[in-house]
C-alpha cells in the first residue's frame, strides 16, 4: 500500500492569536511539508484545486512544481483537478511538463469537485455538470494516448490532428479517477480500466464496500486485468503523540470549517460528540496516536478488500506548521513502514 497526503491549501489561521497567516508564509510552509514528507518516505503528496477565498490551491501544478525541485522520491499528484472547468489540453501540457521536471513523477487525479464555483467563473453551465466531464475525461485520455489527436465534442472546438506538447517522461502519465458516492462513477472508471480515488470524509468506511465492489466488477466485465484496477483512498487523517492529542488538535479546525461548508449545503452543525464517533474503531477518521492509526489503516484495508493508496487529509484544520510537519514525521517513519510490513507479512 502506498501512503501519502492530500492537502488543499487552506489559508488557515493562527490558532494562537487568530490572525490569517500570510499566503506567502502559508504556500512556503506546504512545500516544506511535501519536502519533508519525501525525506520521511512517503509516497505521494496531492494538491487539491479550489476557486475559494479560503484556499490557495487555484494553480495546484504550479505548487507541485515548486516543490518537485525539492523532492526526489515523492510522486506528485492533484486532488482533484477539476476537469470538468478545464481545458483538457492545458491540463495535460501541465501535467506533462510537470511529469519533466519531476523525472517522471506526476499524477493527474481528474474529477468534477466537490465545489461549484469554477462553473460560473469559467463561463460554463451547472446544468452541464456531467456531460462536460465525460467529453473532457475522453479528450485527456485521447491526448494521453496520442500525440496527434483528432477528436471532436459538444463543449470544446474540434482538434483536427494537433499535436500536444510536451509530452511527459513516463510512457503513459497516470490519471485516476476521483469519485464521492455515484454508483455511476464507479461503473464508468472500472468499465475505463482507470484506477480509482475514493474520497471518504466521514461516516464508516466499510460501507463503500459494494461501490468498490461495483468498480472491480464492472471493470473485470470490460476485460480489465485486476492489477490494473487499484483503488486509492482520500481520508481525514492526523497524528499526534498520544489519540487524545491529536484529536484535540484537529478538532476545532475541522469543526469551523466543516460547519462553514455545512451551513452552504444546509447541514447540521458540526459537534464533537460526532466528531468522536467517527474517529471510533469503524469510523472514517484516521486520528490519533501511532499505534491507534495503524490498526484504523489495515482495518480499512481489510474491509474494503485490499487499498493501493491511502491519502491523509490533514489539512481540513487550523493546525500550526510545526504540529502539521510533526504529524507527517510520524506518519512517515512509524505508520506508514509499520502498515507495509504487516501487509507484506500477509501476502
Amino acid at each position: 500500500m502506498q501512503i501519502g497526503i492530500d492537502s488543499f491549501a487552506a489559508a488557515i489561521h493562527d490558532p494562537e492569536t487568530g490572525a490569517t497567516i500570510a499566503p506567502t508564509e502559508r504556500l512556503r510552509n506546504l512545500v516544506a511539508e511535501i519536502e519533508l514528507a519525501d525525506q520521511v518516505g512517503l509516497d505521494v503528496f496531492g494538491i487539491g484545486e479550489h476557486h475559494r477565498e479560503e484556499f490557495l490551491d487555484s494553480a495546484p501544478t504550479i505548487i507541485l512544481a515548486a516543490a518537485a525541485g525539492r523532492t526526489k522520491n515523492i510522486r506528485l499528484s492533484s486532488a482533484v483537478t477539476v476537469l470538468s472547468a478545464a481545458d483538457p489540453v492545458r491540463v495535460f501540457q501541465e501535467f506533462a511538463t510537470l511529469d519533466l521536471i519531476s523525472r517522471g513523477r506526476a499524477e493527474i487525479v481528474a474529477g468534477r469537485g466537490s465545489f461549484i464555483e469554477a462553473y460560473p467563473l469559467f463561463g460554463l453551465k451547472l446544468e452541464d455538470y456531467d456531460s462536460l466531464f465525460l467529453e473532457k475525461l475522453d479528450l485527456l485520455l485521447k491526448i494521453r494516448d496520442n500525440q496527434r489527436v483528432e477528436w471532436s465534442g459538444r463543449h470544446r472546438p474540434a482538434l483536427t490532428g494537433q499535436g500536444i506538447y510536451p509530452r511527459p517522461l513516463q510512457p503513459s502519465l497516470p490519471i485516476w479517477i476521483g469519485v464521492g458516492g455515484t454508483p455511476q462513477s464507479f461503473a464508468r472508471a472500472g468499465h475505463l480500466g482507470l484506477p480509482l480515488m475514493v474520497a471518504i470524509i466521514g461516516g464508516q468506511q466499510h460501507r463503500f464496500r459494494p461501490l468498490i465492489d461495483l468498480y472491480r466488477e464492472a471493470g473485470e466485465r470490460a476485460g480489465h486485468a485486476p492489477e490494473k484496477l487499484k483503488v486509492g483512498l482520500h481520508m481525514l487523517g492526523f497524528l499526534g503523540d498520544t489519540t487524545e492529542q491529536a484529536a484535540d488538535d484537529f478538532y476545532p479546525g475541522y469543526a469551523t470549517m466543516f460547519t462553514q461548508i455545512g451551513k452552504e449545503r444546509g447541514w447540521a452543525p458540526t459537534t464533537r460528540a460526532q466528531y468522536d464517533l467517527t474517529r471510533g474503531k469503524v469510523g472514517a477518521f484516521l486520528i490519533g496516536d501511532p499505534d491507534t492509526v495503524i490498526e484504523k489503516v489495515l482495518y480499512t484495508n481489510e474491509a474494503l478488500g485490499g487499498i493501493a493508496r491511502l491519502d491523509f487529509q490533514m489539512t481540513v484544520a487550523t493546525l500550526p506548521h510545526a504540529k502539521m510537519m510533526h504529524a507527517i514525521e510520524i506518519l512517515g517513519t512509524r505508520v506508514a513502514p509499520a502498515v507495509r510490513k504487516e501487509l507484506g507479512a500477509s501476502l
